[in-house]
């Protein structure tokens, strides 16, 4: 061997056949040995293949169908072309793909069909091309080989089409709707590939290969139209069938898993993209129900017998034990070796290094589903977990090799079943994600129980949901992908979850569904909680995070007992340090979540109050060295100052309550101090400075801040100054990002304060923020960066936010403010209503609409006349959005004029009122318009026309479809325009088509406040003369009653706290009609009180008058501005109307003897103890 290894190169070829190359001293830190072709190219570089791929081809393009010897020169080009690999990954530089496709439509017509091994090559050819270079095929080239395919798969033997439709998956990948002239060949009733995928069909790999054929052909690719309906709903009948049928006898299990993974490709192809289309409950049933069976496939003691169909049910439907038989168990038999622990220190090499598909990357130790559900278990579980040796919690095959039952074989092939199952179970998972995301949310809420449990197990089996995958799948991927489906099913319940209830004491003789809903909102926390200590996957551990954060955004914990969030918001403490980013930003979006949900919730504002160390003896984590990686050896970095000092003993609650919440010092550190540990590559560098947070962190960190300045100002006020300086050192960064949110996070700053000074909120003048120090606070900001945000056009979303920041500025603090800055904000406003870009537009129109409210702005004439003249020309924008705010805005200015009645010229009101009619969206401000005109300009017949079709245009839009908030707005318009003496409602053409449309609102409307705002504006006319004759004055009257009547029939569960205020607001509106009536009235009253619905009236009177109705009747009262009067005034009322009624003129009537008893009645109520 030695003399063959010493042998000089020209022993072996010429001199001239050697490139030339230096001498490489032998050396541990030489490259490694990489052989020469020839030519001098080293092989395996990115230009060999090229050039190899350019060689064949040109000898291909050479060759005609009369050639001699073609099958020779075709048989050895094939095999050279096959030999070379072509994928992006090896070969980074290869450029061939304009040459495929010409070269495959050539290759076609040389390969007759008769030639049946040149067409199994080629077949080859055509797949290995298209699949390793990814080429996108022109529509020649698609018809050519998709013609070719289907011709073989006529002409040639059975033992080709392996290959065949193997090559014709290829080849219709994503082009399914492209080969629609091909489809009922391949798809039709005696279709070759409904043939062979057929649940009959012998042979395994035909079948396996039509399916992925048919999934490709249902594979929609973005921007492409859907494939037809038809053969969509072919294919699913085929893959469905596929799933429900069981393995053949003397099949193999990989082959017979292959063949699943096919078909749940193509059932996931048939449902992504779009709606359920696919029938009704029983389908969706036995689709869910196979998905189920095989989200288990291949689990370690999984052995229940499945139902074929899923029912909606509010109850879970157990699976049924079968046949005990022998099968792997989480148990382990006594083991020699000990396994190293790696629940602390360093990864091993197993752990760090990730296949592909990362299914043998199995948790240490897997949690097992306990009783109970509370802080205390998450504590237990966790010492469990640190205490007790993991393999007593693993499957059988989980031991290492020496303990091992089988041979080095057996072992290899249970080890490859095992990461064939794991893609089974996983493809499963994507399926049930794509049913969740594609049927309707109320219909999937039936099949909840299937998946998620109602109560932790006690006693026998647990029932199998997407929990028990998560808390034991062995493969970190089937986990991540039960964790997104779970997310995607919790993802918008929040209307549904509003139904659970737990605070009121359990029920013994029933279990109210409330109640069960309350239990799975508690189990699902004990679960996940469990998964968080038990991750190892930082993959999946941002999935749990993410989970948990969609949990908490959509449970009603206001209506939980308290404890839930206590213990997730200790043990997410030490997970904002974690070393991973995207575990980082979870855990952020987490907080968000938390302090965002029914804001202000009590829980967490005690939870606000504790300072950073109070809770850390209560959490656990097995993972606290991966978690206190910014501090090596206890050692923290010099670059970074402790955000809270260090704890010297117990604060006194007046501290506590002062000081700034743990979570805002938090944020604030990620988003302004630079990062401790200067290893990673991921932090945002500053200039060669050290690097702060990711942005995503950063980004993230702002977000939660704004989350709780938002839900809790009252904790955030206290650091008000250092937030706004935050704010300001955002808007001052190059990042548009960064810079919008730090605009968001002040336009959340300026809301909180205008909610603090709103009369209505009740805030005591001790506990706002001080006028002085909001003076100071804005008028740093204005005269920092927010100026320069304003002004910068090439990023028109900060310039929309920064518009808007403009608009939270407190009206009492901004007439404070200098003069010169006063000037700045409107003059900036004003001119960016002339930017091209509408969202910049639609934010400065909006803002003019809140300034035109300002009390110290209102006054301002000039100032009204350049903002009404702005927002009349924003009314004939292009942009919808543009137009909505100026209607919006056109009514803040409406509202103003009412208030400078006399302030205002009467030719600009000629102008506004002239430009207004044209305009159907602006109702209110109609309204307000019809109620501002004075007599002097009615009488001008410039002024009937617009008059008339303003009134039209209210009329058209109360009893149009439009949105219920326009329809609430006319009613309130026409009620403003009633208010108006001037106004002749008696005589005028149009009040008929008035009090008409807002009588049959007020009987027929689905919503409670429209019905209340139609009753109100009936019950405006001052006098009997505004109703016009008898028979309108009883078509009032009659429609007014008949709402009274039914004002308690909803199907709609959240117009039934407004039923309340309705009733209030109707007994007035009879009242007043009552006390306006006049003499010719009082037989058709008299009627309408002496029946049965006079009794149903005079019940009603009673409880308005008294006032009996309380509870979430009064808040939809006051949401809906009802009638907020008390009982004394009302029987003050009463009496009026009896003594007008008196002093009637006519013989006593049942009217007045009714109200006679009705007032006694209550009088005497209201003066008894």
């Amino acid at each position: 061997m030695a003399a063959q290894t010493g042998l000089s190169a020209p022993a072996l070829v010429s001199r001239s056949d050697v490139p030339a190359f230096r001498p490489v001293a032998l050396s541990a830190e030489a490259p490694p040995f990489a052989p020469l072709g020839t030519d001098g190219w080293r092989l395996g570089s990115p230009s060999d293949a090229e050039k190899q791929f350019s060689r064949c081809a040109a000898r291909l393009r050479a060759l005609r169908a009369d050639s001699g010897q073609l099958r020779e020169e075709l048989n050895l080009l094939f095999d050279q072309l096959l030999s070379e690999n072509y994928n992006r990954a090896f070969e980074p530089n290869i450029n061939v793909r304009p040459e495929v496709c010409s070269l495959l439509r050539h290759t076609s017509g040389l390969v007759p069909l008769s030639q049946e091994h040149l067409v199994v090559k080629l077949c080859q050819l055509v797949h290995h091309l298209l699949n390793q270079l990814k080429v996108i095929m022109d529509e020649k080239t698609l018809d050519v080989l998709v013609n070719y395919t289907a011709g073989a798969l006529k002409a040639c033997s059975l033992w080709t089409h392996s290959d065949v439709l193997l090559a014709l998956s290829t080849i219709v990948y994503g082009n399914g709707p492209q080969c629609h002239q091909h489809l009922s060949h391949l798809l039709g009733e005696d279709g070759v590939l409904l043939m062979y995928s057929s649940p009959t069909q012998p042979n395994m790999e035909l079948r396996r290969v039509a399916l992925t054929c048919m999934a490709n052909i249902c594979l929609r690719m973005p921007g492409q139209p859907p494939l037809d309906d038809q053969y969509r709903s072919v294919s699913f009948s085929v893959f469905l069938k596929t799933l429900q049928s069981s393995k053949p006898p003397n099949t193999d299990e990989l082959f017979y898993c292959m063949v699943v993974q096919a078909a749940l490709k193509g059932l996931q192809c048939c449902l992504s993209g779009g709606k359920w289309k696919f029938g009704g409950a029983e389908e969706l049933g036995s689709v869910l129900a196979s998905l189920k069976r095989l989200m288990f496939q291949g689990a370690p003691g999984v052995n229940v017998e499945w139902p074929a169909v899923l029912y909606p049910a509010p109850l879970p439907q157990y699976e049924g034990l079968s046949a005990p038989k022998p099968a792997e168990v989480f148990y382990v038999p006594p083991q020699n070796k000990k396994r190293k622990s790696r629940g602390k220190g360093k990864k091993t090499s197993t752990e760090e290094s990730r296949g592909d598909d990362g299914e043998e990357n199995d948790r240490e130790a897997v949690p097992v589903l306990q009783k109970g559900g509370g802080r205390d278990e998450v504590q237990v579980e966790a010492e469990s977990l640190s205490k007790f040796s993991a393999p007593s919690l693993y499957p059988s095959w989980k031991r290492t090799s020496s303990d091992s039952e089988f041979s080095d074989p057996e072992g290899s092939a249970q080890c490859k079943l095992r990461l064939y199952h794991g893609r089974v179970r996983q493809g499963a998972l994507h399926c049930l994600l794509a049913v969740a995301k594609g049927v309707e949310k109320r219909t999937l809420y039936g099949y909840w129980s299937s998946f998620i449990p109602d109560s932790p197990p006690i006693g026998g089996p647990p029932p199998l949901t997407l929990l028990t995958i998560i808390l034991k799948d062995p493969s970190p991927k089937v986990r991540a992908c039960a964790l997104q489906v779970l997310s995607a099913m919790l993802d918008g319940s929040r209307q549904f979850l509003a139904v659970a209830e737990d605070t009121a004491s359990p029920r013994t003789s029933y279990t109210p569904f409330s109640f069960l809903l309350a239990t799975a909102v508690r189990e699902l926390h004990r679960a996940l909680s469990l998964a968080l200590l038990a991750e190892t996957s930082p993959q999946t551990l941002t999935q749990v995070i993410k989970c948990l954060a969609y949990l908490v955004a959509n449970a009603p914990y206001h209506r939980l007992r308290p404890g839930l969030l206590s213990p997730l918001w200790k043990q997410m403490r030490p997970y904002v340090r974690h070393r991973d980013v995207n575990v980082r930003v979870s855990v952020l979006t987490l907080y968000g979540a938390l302090v965002t949900t029914q804001a202000p919730l009590p829980e967490v504002q005690l939870l606000l109050q504790q300072p950073e160390g109070s809770s850390s003896g209560g959490s656990f984590t097995p993972k606290d060295s991966a978690l206190s990686w910014r501090q090596r050896d206890g050692v923290s970095s010099p670059s970074r100052t402790p955000l809270t000092p260090s704890p010297r003993g117990p604060r006194t609650p007046a501290e506590e309550a002062s000081s700034p919440p743990w979570l805002l010092q938090l944020c604030v550190s990620l988003v302004t101090q630079p990062r401790e540990d200067q290893s990673d590559s991921d932090g945002a560098g500053t200039g060669g400075g050290l690097a702060l947070e990711p942005s995503p962190v950063r980004l993230e960190a702002l977000q939660v801040m704004s989350h709780l300045v938002r839900g809790y100002f009252s904790r955030a006020q206290a650091c008000l100054c250092e937030i706004g300086q935050v704010s300001a050192r955002c808007l001052g960064e190059t990042d548009p990002s960064i810079q919008l949110h730090g605009a968001k996070l002040l336009e959340e700053l300026g809301t909180g304060i205008i909610q603090q000074y709103r009369a209505e909120n009740n805030v005591p003048e001790s506990s706002r923020v001080p006028m002085s120090q909001v003076v100071l606070f804005w008028s740093e900001v204005l005269s920092g960066p927010l100026n320069r945000a304003l002004q910068n056009e090439q990023h028109p979303t900060l310039q929309t936010s920064a518009c808007d920041t403009l608009s939270s500025i407190l009206p009492q603090a901004f007439a404070q403010l200098p003069d010169k800055t006063q000037l700045m904000c409107i003059t900036v406003l004003l001119g960016l209503t002339y930017s091209e870009n509408y969202l910049v537009k639609t934010a400065a129109v909006r803002a003019l609409g809140v300034y035109i409210l300002f009390p110290c702005l209102r006054e301002d004439v000039m100032f009204v006349a350049d903002t009404a003249n702005t927002i009349l020309a924003a009314l004939d924008d292009r942009s919808p959005n543009v137009r909505a705010k100026a209607a919006w805005s056109l009514g803040n200015l409406t509202d103003t004029l009412i208030v400078n009645m006399e302030s205002v010229g009467v030719d600009f009101q000629e102008d506004a009122f002239t430009l207004l009619h044209t305009t159907s969206n602006a109702v209110r401000a109609l309204g307000n318009l019809l109620h501002f005109l004075r007599q002097s300009q009615l009488s001008r017949a410039v002024f009937q026309r617009p008059l008339e079709d303003a009134v039209r245009a209210l009329v058209k839009t109360v009893q149009s479809e439009a949105t219920m908030k326009v329809r609430w707005n006319a009613c309130y318009a026409l009620g403003n325009a009633f208010r108006n003496p001037a106004l002749s409602l008696d005589s005028a053409t149009w009040s008929g088509d008035a009090f008409s449309s807002l009588c049959h609102v007020v009987t027929s409307c689905k919503n409670f406040k429209v019905r209340i705002k139609s009753a109100a504006a009936l019950a405006v006319p001052s006098s009997r003369g505004c109703y016009g004759d008898m028979e309108r004055f009883s078509c009032v009257w009659r429609s007014l009653a008949t709402a009274l009547e039914n004002s308690e029939d909803t199907n709609d569960f959240l117009e039934y706290r407004y039923s309340a205020s309705l009733r209030h607001t109707l007994s007035k509106a009879l009242l007043h009609l009552l006390s306006v009536s006049q003499q010719q009235d009082m037989p058709a009253l008299g009627a309408s009180l002496d029946g049965e619905e006079g009794r149903a009236i005079k019940e009603h009177l009673i409880k308005y008058v008294r006032a009996e109705e309380g509870g979430e009747g009064e808040q939809g009262e006051k949401e809906a501005g009802g009638d907020s009067s008390t009982p004394q005034q009302r029987v003050g009322g009463l009496q009026q109307t009896l003594i007008r009624l008196k002093e009637l003129k006519a013989e006593p009537h049942i009217v007045y003897l009714g109200l006679t008893n009705l007032c006694l009645y209550n009088c005497i109520y209201l003066i008894s103890p």
